[in-house]
């Protein structure tokens, strides 16, 4: 993407200033509206930070534990805030700590722009103290990167970082600036990037595709969408609804598209994927049409690709030309941003009805409820279950909570069991699958929600992989709202071994510490519940504090998530037990 550094429309015309390097980066910061920035110091970053000691009243800077927190709160952020998330780090460790949440949103689409420090220009390439060729290492998982050697170079690389962190389909670019480029001098002009060369972010509308697509879809007897994240990073939320509620298509939303349609729909028929409800997964190979809207069909969505939906007809509403065809052959491919095309085609859906085809869908659920889910929440055990769990959370939440929640069993329980009323109100790690994503983001998804109820979800595994973030919530005082699932496992890796391996629990079984008293140490209100005449009220005690609270859990220990696609096999194969 060489290109990418040739050409910046210019939209200002600051009088010049000279300045540092350092004062330029935060300069561009302010320029392009940043309030709020996630990190951690070290030597080759320095003259930055010595530069937000500065300005601090201009720019908040927020001291995580860890590097990787830094890039994860600032995922969070991003997720609920329409805004780039921003995370810095030192050269070196500090670099490579970000690597992992960098990774992550690059996956999943989400906007950051991550700055490194890195050692003198005269000193690359030659193994000097905490250097790392962090442009090299970060590649492959970034949306663009930069080396920046010069002064002079910060104000216009800066500006196509944000660009194109934001542009199209959102994603993360890494700025790495060495030590002298921040210590030399410059004249300072800012001016906005809004294109650059060969680079389109979004595809030009083709009317022929809207067209086919909406004959398709008015043909259809058995119409079926798939909605994913596409809807909510496009703010396509009330088209979307338009759309399904003209058309009246069944509607089941992947893990990432979750809360852009609110859950008690008329037409959401639930979630699809491994883990996902038993309807839309059997009946994805039954429908006449399939419509995906937003979601780039990964493979825990599909299955076995070779027996997945073959029956229908696929329509596919994409932003990114390198998603369509890559896992699932395309009839209609409908490119643009989806909040435009589904605009473009709603006069030429025909108002309809699918009485009997959603009936089929009822009708599935309720054998997965009678199968499964009655005995999650209507439990006839001594222990407490992740699902009744929670249950009494979307009660004292009213389902108006943002819910972020890590990866694992309880992740999956939370996705199938929060009740969403508004948009961005479930953020997790999809495409990734990091552990320890939750507790940081929770915290920077607090901060670029203030007026929500944020609540983490996370199990006992994930939660001491970025327990030191404590810390960021004692010093910040942000008040996150902790719940952790404490069944002494790490509880879907057991669950693998149970069904797929004979049961051997290789290294899977967790010697854990008191979780409350460690979260008292940071000055967090914490509480454990192991019996159910407790959970409610500790719940609503939570849910009252108006500071941050920690509620642990105790729930069964070898309890597991059902339904489930085994790997490897059909969307239809489901299991229910």
């Amino acid at each position: 993407m060489e290109t990418m550094t040739k050409s910046t429309q210019k939209v200002t015309n600051n009088k010049s200033l000279r300045i540092s390097g350092a004062e330029a980066v935060v300069k561009c910061l302010l320029e392009e509206g940043v309030d709020l920035i996630y990190g951690y110091p070290g030597g080759a970053i320095m003259p930055v930070y010595d530069e937000f000691y500065k300005y601090e009243k201009e720019l908040h800077h927020v001291l995580t534990r860890h590097e990787q927190g830094a890039v994860h709160a600032a995922q969070g952020y991003a997720r609920v805030s329409d805004k780039v998330g921003v995370a810095i780090a030192t050269s070196g460790p500090g670099a490579t700590n970000l690597i992992t949440g960098i990774a992550d949103a690059q996956i999943d689409s989400t906007p950051l722009v991550c700055i490194t420090g890195q050692v003198g220009s005269h000193l690359l390439g030659s193994d000097a103290f905490q250097e790392t060729d962090i442009i090299s290492i970060s590649t492959p998982v970034t949306k663009w990167n930069y080396q920046i050697t010069k002064a002079s170079e910060i104000p216009e690389i800066m500006a196509k970082a944000f660009y194109i962190a934001k542009a199209g389909r959102p994603g993360p670019v890494l700025i790495d600036i060495t030590k002298d480029a921040q210590f030399g001098e410059l004249d300072f002009t800012y001016e906005h990037c809004k294109e650059v060369r060969s680079y389109n972010p979004v595809p030009e509308m083709d009317p022929n595709s809207i067209a086919a697509a909406a004959e398709l879809i008015n043909a259809a007897k058995k119409p079926f969408i798939v909605w994913g994240q596409g809807l909510t990073l496009g703010k396509a939320e009330k088209e979307f609804k338009d759309f399904i509620e003209k058309a009246g298509i069944p509607s089941a939303s992947t893990l990432l598209g979750l809360s852009a349609l609110p859950s008690d729909h008329e037409l959401h028929v639930g979630m699809v994927g491994m883990h996902g409800n038993y309807a839309p997964n059997v009946l994805t190979n039954s429908c006449d049409v399939l419509i995906a809207v937003g979601m780039r069909f990964d493979d825990r969505v599909t299955g076995n690709l070779e027996t997945y939906a073959k029956q229908a007809k696929i329509i596919h509403f994409e932003i990114d030309p390198a998603e369509v065809d890559k896992n699932v052959k395309t009839d209609v491919a409908v490119m643009g941003n989806v909040k435009d095309t589904l605009s473009a085609i709603l006069p030429l859906i025909e108002k309809k009805q699918y009485v009997e085809w959603m009936q089929e869908f009822h009708d599935l659920y309720e054998i997965e409820f009678k199968e499964v889910i009655d005995g999650q929440i209507n439990v006839n055990v001594d222990g407490l279950t992740m699902a009744e769990t929670i249950v009494a959370l979307n009660k004292a939440t009213k389902g108006e909570a943002v819910i972020v929640s890590d990866v694992g069993q309880h992740q999956m329980i939370a996705s199938r069991f929060s009740k969403f009323k508004y948009g961005k109100s479930k953020i997790t790690s999809g495409g990734l699958g990091t552990m320890g994503f939750a507790l940081p983001a929770a915290i920077g998804a607090k901060m670029g929600a203030p007026e929500r109820e944020v609540v983490a979800i996370i199990g006992d595994g994930g939660f001491q992989m970025n327990i030191q973030e404590l810390g960021t919530i004692l010093q910040t005082k942000v008040p996150v709202k902790i719940v952790v699932l404490n069944n002494q496992f790490l509880g879907m890796v057991r669950q693998w071994q149970e069904l797929f391996f004979d049961g051997r629990y290789a290294s899977t079984i967790m010697t854990n510490p008191d979780f409350v008293k460690i979260a008292e140490g940071y000055s967090i209100k914490a509480r454990r519940v192991s019996e159910r005449k407790e959970l409610t009220e500790a719940i609503e005690e939570m849910v009252a504090s108006k500071e941050s609270y920690f509620l642990e859990v105790a729930v069964e220990m070898e309890e597991n998530v059902f339904p489930m696609i085994p790997t490897g096999s059909s969307v239809s194969d489901i299991r229910l037990k």
